[in-house]
């Protein structure tokens, strides 16, 4: 098989070299490129149906388990508040606070709300969202999309914590390491485009009672909305399912790509050029197949991660890597989401890289503070006792609702901010 898959690529690559002599045809080398691929696809799928039953049949055990019914929910509570004009009240409202920090809208709060409590890709399906209604600039949707894709909570507390390392303590360490890198990507991202994104409101614009005029500014959205909220529902349960459907085929399409790719050896080779720049790091060469895995879908990287016969150290730090990359299976379904708009997708996957790095290093602080992890390591049935205590339904319930209360909380300190501002402008006023 891989002697195969190396003679179909010797042959696109000198097929693209060909066309590459005319500048004006390189779209008609991507497409060849393309092309091969698919070919090459089509007779692996032929000669090793064996190996793609079982990758297909891994994907959608993981969709249908933990995809499915960990993002419906919010997904359809997302489109509901779009419709319903509660994202346009947040961006009037928090517009103030957002712009300073990381130099997008204040309708950027509900995406990193959506996205910090769902999980991948909902943060792209919502910024695509923003953007197609004109509530922020191009710059300003893929800055915001490159740092509210985030791993799920629950996919981090349950699936990787308690169902790979049979310990929920260490969920809370390795989701921890994963907001604060990604807070500090949009901290820096802040700095990308600068001058192109919009102008922060001036004090005496937004003194005149913002919570009215974001509330005005939600009643006019919904004064615009013609659909009967029967319609409203049903559009957003329908998108919803939709979107799932699109994201389970492509985390069935690579599961069965890895499987493949494994086969081939193409994994090993992977790993192999990963070690040359971990292992001067300290790496073990037994976590270097698990990150290979991990480039392309995270589910099976971690799993392999958590499998690794290396020190848990380095198992939680190359999990965090990998849930920081979120795999080429992810980015595929971002692509998917922003196909209808103007975004670019070189800002995403530039920020994936400095998120994987910033994972990785704090990820490695964390762990170096939290002592010996083998003291953490609770007995194998606490995983069972965890989920039979808990339920995966509780468990969303519990997930939905800190949703629920982070957007208070994102509301509560916009408020707190006019106050403050408030407060100083009387000063300032009774000083002159």
């Amino acid at each position: 098989m891989a002697k195969l898959i190396m003679l179909f690529f010797i042959m696109t690559v000198l097929a693209i070299n060909i066309v590459l002599k005319d500048k004006s045809r390189r779209a008609d080398a991507v497409r060849l490129f393309w092309t091969a691929s698919a070919l090459i696809f089509v007779v692996s799928m032929v000669s090793y149906p064996r190996i793609v039953f079982d990758g297909a049949a891994l994907g959608l055990k993981t969709w249908w388990n933990i995809v499915f019914p960990s993002l419906l929910p919010f997904f359809i509570a997302s489109e509901l508040l779009m419709s319903f004009g509660f994202v346009h009240f947040m961006g009037e409202l928090l517009d103030p606070v957002m712009r300073p920090l990381f130099n997008v809208p204040g309708s950027g709060s509900f995406v990193m709300a959506v996205g910090f409590t769902s999980g991948y890709p909902i943060g792209s399906m919502v910024t695509a969202r923003l953007r197609a209604e004109g509530l922020c600039s191009r710059v300003e949707a893929e800055r915001l999309m490159s740092f509210t894709n985030n791993s799920s909570p629950l996919f981090m507390l349950a699936a990787v914590a308690v169902g790979m390392f049979n310990n929920p303590g260490l969920g809370v360490l390795i989701a921890g390491a994963h907001y604060l890198s990604n807070i500090t990507l949009g901290l820096i991202l802040r700095f990308y485009s600068r001058n192109e994104g919009g102008v922060i409101p001036q004090t005496k614009a937004r003194q005149k009672n913002p919570a009215a005029r974001a509330l005005r500014r939600m009643m006019l959205v919904q004064r615009m909305e013609k659909r009967p909220p029967g319609k409203i529902i049903g559009d957003a349960v329908g998108k919803s399912v939709a979107n799932l459907l699109n994201i389970g085929g492509f985390i069935i399409l690579f599961a069965v790509i890895i499987k493949l790719l494994d086969a081939a050896g193409i994994i090993g080779r992977i790993a192999e050029i990963l070690g040359f720049i971990l292992l001067p790091l300290g790496f073990s060469p037994d976590i270097l197949p698990a990150l290979g895995s991990g480039l392309f879908e995270m589910t099976i990287g971690c799993k392999l991660a958590s499998e690794a016969p290396v020190p848990l150290t380095q198992q939680v730090v190359a999990v965090g890597m990998i849930l920081a990359w979120s795999g080429i299976s992810v980015h595929a379904q971002a692509a998917s989401m922003i196909a209808d708009t103007d975004m670019r997708m070189l800002p995403f996957v530039f920020s994936r890289v400095c998120h994987t790095c910033l994972a990785g290093i704090y990820t490695y602080i964390v762990c170096r503070r939290a002592g010996n992890l083998d003291q953490m390591a609770a007995p194998v049935m606490a995983a069972t006792r965890f989920f039979r205590d808990n339920g995966f339904l509780g468990l969303n319930i519990k997930l939905f609702l800190f949703f629920l209360a982070l957007l208070a909380a994102i509301i509560a300190t916009a408020l707190l901010f006019y106050a403050v501002s408030s407060i100083r402008l009387l000063i300032i006023k009774k000083g002159r």
